[in-house]
């Protein structure tokens, strides 16, 4: 986007800030931000709840600590308390707030203290301030309490000033997030006074808390990251508001940090310490680890530290990359430079000097040729362990030395120094020492640095004892050969370095290759599934496969979740198992292992979403302890279930497609039945009325004759109703499906001859000429169903041929029965031939169409077809006119009768 681009955006009002500042549907949040506890938080929440007690808002609390303080427990006195849960921990009984209670009572603004508390084991959630995002979610206010200590990015920084390291944390997100923020200000001698009243801990605490953590020069820092930290999120909502409003303000390109982790003990102070840089300028930041060749050589404990440091900075809010590169430096700068990062922070090596002489030193380099960017070097410190904490196996230990890859070492310098042994005699010493590069190269390409220094080694020891002289001895007569061999030794080495490195590098692209091969191959088969379960097996599958994991998919169904796939295939999961997912469902968050909520768990189940909303529960479980996902493996199931999601959205549009086009063509049919119905009904009830009215109106006056007449009109407007609504009801068994025919050996010039009967009055303006073939087979077919194809054909044709024309029935033996009825009208349009026999189609002659409800043909198809026959139409060939064929296969006929020819 060029400058000019960026300046017009800043000048219109940004949609987020505008969608921030529409109503929500989720609750609203207050926190009351002190430097330390005792400062007021507590008591000036419920100073205000009272307030707002008394204009009429329903208040509740939720819970509040009140710390024996006379002043707090008078103001709680006024509320409604919602009655905390029992809750027992190793024989204590321990009481937290009852978050169900709550969500039951739906209040308009509930009260929640110490919103960092850690809830009891076995609770819902592990934190409060996760019991207060399902409070919000639900639409009600909260007001909370909340210490700068409690910050997770300043979590470091209160240690180091206070030498007390806080357990309870809040993300950062909170602070962003919060409506609204009120600073509970307190000078640190007034905070001290009220401590030293007993205002703030009881007395027999007191003096303790004064020694450890209420010291002058600690609240006051304390106070200074309280104020600095309302600043800046008061600055943030004058941003917010000018960008609502479109207000112009200074927007030139903002600064940008990058955080580069390492497996260094104190990358996760580094990433915290990012993240106070980038609040500072109001700025966005990225967590940057480059994979280099030392990866894969890296033991346990350093990836995991790796792992928790891109981890720690997901949950501070920043964006986390792994870059695949040897140059560590020229990939940070690169990578730097083309997402515009301005600022850049890394932690100070804490290698010896020798080590960086050697090898180079990053931090030095990157400060060198950073050029305009900010380079910050943060000090080093020492990883402090958590107590009671084990670390995590989660990848296999090593399985300890493996002596295979020196024995073929060994054995490869043995069989270079029989081979050097026979080019001895035409090559120099110096010769015969390239030739022992040979094995060093294939050990470090097949087996690793290791393996190729060992055989470096030995290679030294050969070249010296067999062909330096004195030969078979350690002593080296000649000193140029000495640096001969130390050459040999260091070219041996780099070369080995250079090869372990590039084969570690081309496993890291093979598997790379791999992943994305069954990325695309996923992608493939997703495109070619049409079927929604198939779509959710192949989902299971292609996970499981992809990172070896146990696999169920789960959807609602009859009012609850139900395992509708999983890999492998006979994966079923318990109730509590079952409670997380639906909890997951309902609050469209993680739940189970690992996640916030129901963390004990041993399955974790996260939320799958298309673009039209959610649509299920995925459930992933590994069969050993620790965390399941890496970050990279966190981002392969990103992949494979976005993908997946986009498939089943392909799917459920084409069937949403499917059905509107058959809502429209039932609505459709619907118009043409009660258009037909409106003149087909109306035409004849109309005639027999008025013919029944003459009657018993002008009887007396009637001669015979025209009495006659009314009574015929009556009982052909009668029959052509009977016929109407005969074909509505012949169509409503084709479409149920209850139509059986009775099959039984048929003669079809007995059939023609009743249809012909039938349809006299029909053709009494036409000649019906009937044409039967002699020998006519016997056919096993309906002859009620036949005989009523034939009435519908010949009723047909009379609308459409002139009259004084003929109309005429056929039926010959054509490797099975052939019937046609044709008729010398106009025949029927090409385009028409297939469509005369949709419901409710009527061709058009003239300036309107026949009377009739289009449904005769249609019925037509539907008996001829039901026993087992077929029927077309067209034109003919020897004049003009329309020509209908019904046709069974021979498969139906019995022996042959003799014919009959008759003209009517």
């Amino acid at each position: 986007m060029s400058l000019t681009d960026r300046s017009d955006d800043d000048h219109r009002p940004s949609p987020e800030a505008l969608l921030e500042a529409v109503a929500k549907t989720r609750g609203r949040l207050k926190i009351f931000l002190g430097a330390a506890p005792g400062v007021g938080k507590t008591y000036e929440m419920l100073s205000q709840g009272a307030a707002r007690r008394r204009d009429g808002v329903d208040v509740v609390i939720g819970v509040v600590e009140t710390h024996g303080r006379a002043e707090t427990q008078a103001l709680v006195g006024g509320f409604e308390i919602i009655p905390r849960r029992r809750a027992e921990h190793r024989g204590r009984s321990l009481e937290e707030m009852d978050l169900d209670a709550i969500l039951a009572r739906k209040p308009a603004l509930v009260l929640v203290d110490e919103l960092a508390h850690t809830n009891a084991p076995g609770s819902r959630h592990d934190k409060r301030y996760q019991d207060v995002e399902e409070i919000l979610a639900a639409g009600i206010d909260v007001w909370t309490t909340l210490n700068i200590q409690h910050v997770e990015s300043l979590n470091d920084v209160v240690a180091r000033i206070t030498r007390i390291r806080v357990r309870e944390t809040v993300p950062d997100a909170w602070i962003d997030g919060a409506d609204e923020i009120e600073l509970i200000d307190l000078t640190p001698e007034d905070l001290q006074k009220r401590l030293a009243e007993g205002k703030v801990y009881i007395r027999d605490q007191a003096r303790r808390a004064v020694d450890h953590f209420f010291k002058p020069g600690n609240l006051t820092a304390l106070r200074e990251l309280a104020l600095r930290r309302t600043a800046q999120r008061v600055d943030d909502q004058m941003l917010g508001y000018m960008r609502a409003h479109a207000i112009t303000g200074p927007w030139a390109a903002g600064d940008r940090v990058m955080v580069c982790v390492s497996e260094a003990p104190n990358s996760e102070a580094l990433v915290r310490y990012a993240r106070r840089v980038a609040d500072r300028l109001g700025a966005r930041w990225v967590a940057v680890y480059i994979e280099g060749s030392r990866h894969h050589r890296l033991g346990e404990a350093e990836r995991d530290g790796v792992a928790r440091a891109l981890l720690l900075a997901e949950k501070l809010g920043g964006e986390t990359v792994t870059i695949p590169a040897n140059d560590i430096v020229a990939e940070l700068l690169t990578y730097a430079r083309r997402n515009n990062i301005t600022q850049i922070v890394i932690g100070k090596s804490d290698r010896p000097r020798w080590f960086e002489l050697l090898h180079g030193s990053v931090v030095h380099e990157l400060v060198r040729k950073a050029g305009s960017i900010s380079v910050h070097v943060m000090a080093g410190e020492e990883a402090e362990a958590q107590p009671g904490q084990e670390r995590i196996q989660t990848r296999p230990a090593d399985a300890g030395l493996d002596p295979r890859p020196y024995l073929v070492a060994a054995v490869g310098v043995a069989a270079t120094t029989a081979a050097a042994h026979l080019v001895a005699f035409v090559a120099t010493s110096n010769s015969i020492a390239l030739v022992f590069l040979l094995p060093v190269l294939f050990c470090a390409a097949r087996y690793g640095l290791g393996p190729s220094i060992f055989a470096s080694l030995l290679s030294v020891f050969a070249v010296n004892f067999f062909f330096l002289p004195p030969l078979y001895s350690l002593v080296i007569a000649d000193p140029s050969n000495v640096t001969t061999l130390v050459f040999f030794l260091v070219v041996a080495a780099v070369t080995s370095n250079l090869q372990s490195r590039a084969r570690l590098q081309a496993r890291a692209a093979a598997a790379r290759a791999r992943a994305t091969a069954e990325l695309f191959g996923f992608s493939r088969k997703l495109a070619a599934i049409a079927s929604a379960d198939d779509l959710l097996w192949a989902a299971a599958y292609q996970i499981a496969a992809m990172l070896k994991l146990r696999v169920v998919v789960l959807m609602p169904q009859d009012g609850s979740l139900q395992v509708v796939a999983g890999y492998p295939p006979e994966d079923r999961i318990e109730e509590a198992e079952r409670a997380a997912a639906q909890w997951s469902w309902a609050n469209d968050r993680p739940a189970g292992r690992g996640a916030d909520t129901l963390p004990g768990g041993k399955w974790l189940f996260l939320p799958w979403r298309t673009a039209s909303g959610q649509i299920g529960v995925v459930g992933i479980d590994r069969d050993q302890p620790g965390p399941l996902l890496s970050p990279d493996d966190q981002r392969l199931l990103d992949s494979l279930m976005d993908q997946a999601a986009v498939a089943i959205e392909r799917v459920r549009l084409a069937k949403d497609v499917d059905e509107v086009r058959v809502v429209a063509e039932t609505e459709r049919l619907r118009a043409a039945l009660l258009t037909s119905i409106s003149h087909d009904l109306r035409t004849p009830l109309a005639s027999i009325i008025g013919g029944i009215s003459s009657l018993r109106r002008y009887d007396a006056t009637l001669d015979p004759k025209a009495r006659g007449e009314l009574m015929e009109t009556v009982e052909d407007e009668a029959e052509r109703l009977n016929r109407f609504v005969g074909n509505l009801l012949d169509m409503t068994r084709l479409e149920s499906g209850v139509l059986q025919p009775k099959l039984e050996a048929t003669e079809v010039a007995e059939v023609v001859g009743a249809a012909a009967e039938r349809s006299r009055a029909l053709v009494a303006r036409h000649r019906l000429v009937l044409d039967i073939a002699p020998n006519l087979p016997l056919v096993l077919l309906d002859p009620i169903l036949l005989e009523q194809v034939l009435v519908n054909l010949i009723d047909n044709a009379a609308k459409y041929a002139p009259a004084g024309t003929a109309i005429t029935v056929s039926a010959r033996d054509e490797k099975g029965l052939a019937i046609r009825v044709l008729d010398e009208g106009e025949g029927i349009p090409e385009d028409k031939l297939e469509a005369i026999f949709d419901k409710f189609h009527r061709i058009q002659q003239g300036d309107s169409a026949q009377a009739g409800t289009g449904l005769g043909l249609a019925i037509c198809r539907g008996f001829v077809e039901t026993m087992g026959g077929k029927i077309v139409a067209g034109n003919r060939g020897d004049r003009r006119g329309a020509v209908f064929t019904v046709t069974f296969p021979p498969d139906l006929t019995a022996p042959a009768l003799p014919g009959i020819s008759m003209g009517m």
